[in-house]
């Protein structure tokens, strides 16, 4: 039994915890058919130097980037720890996110809409978990970015429980015709957790990634 067998597929396969859990078992795999095949090579017709070389080196190669893999996750970890505790600076500050995830916050939310562009107005829905508009308003735009509030009431004029509320917004051309809209909103930092490998900032019942945090408010 001849032949060569590749490993080279073997050294993409990690990208996280379990993709190193991966390329053990696979090294592993590689180890047993090489050894199987040495074992079982005709005596007559061996392998020659060159393959045999070959395949050792890709196992060698295999070994370096497990090793290299494992380092890389110590690393991240220690770094990830590291902002995590950094974050600490920042519970009960006020903070400006990208996100479409409103806290309700004492009964007060607010999001902060662009200056005026292709968009001239706004219109601002909050819905809940099912999707259903509690709220909606249109907003004219002005030179500098506007400051939206929301009092927790829905359309009836029911008080709303704090929690995390869907917000969506559309920009509105002179002409009435729609325009997508960035814009941002603002709460208050209750907590921070590192999530699957991704440290993220608690606004009350809202989480969002830390690489979503826009800006500290004067004051805040």
């Amino acid at each position: 039994m001849s032949g060569t067998i590749s490993a080279a597929g073997t050294a993409t396969t990690y990208s996280s915890g379990s993709g190193g859990t991966r390329l053990s078992a696979d090294l592993g795999t590689f180890l047993t058919l090489l050894t199987t095949q040495l074992r079982n090579q005709d005596p007559t017709k061996p392998m020659d130097t060159e393959t045999l070389t070959q395949q050792l080196v890709q196992f060698a190669t295999v070994e370096q980037q497990i090793a290299g893999n494992q380092t890389l996750e110590r690393l991240l970890g220690l770094q990830q720890a590291g902002q995590l505790a950094n974050t600490a600076s920042l519970i009960g500050r006020r903070v400006m996110v990208e996100s479409d995830s409103l806290p309700l916050q004492g009964g007060r939310a607010e999001i902060v809409l662009p200056a005026a562009g292709r968009s001239a107005r706004a219109l601002v829905e909050v819905q809940d978990s099912s999707g259903t508009t509690l709220r909606s308003e249109v907003v004219t735009l002005g030179a500098a970015p506007t400051s939206w509030q929301w009092d927790g009431r829905d359309s009836r004029g029911t008080q709303r429980a704090d929690g995390a509320y869907r917000v969506v917004v559309t920009g509105r051309a002179a002409d009435g015709t729609s325009q997508p809209l960035d814009f941002s909103v603002t709460g208050r930092v209750t907590g921070a957790a590192r999530i699957e490998d991704a440290l993220m900032l608690r606004l009350g019942s809202a989480t969002v990634g830390f690489d979503r945090l826009r800006e500290l408010p004067d004051g805040s």
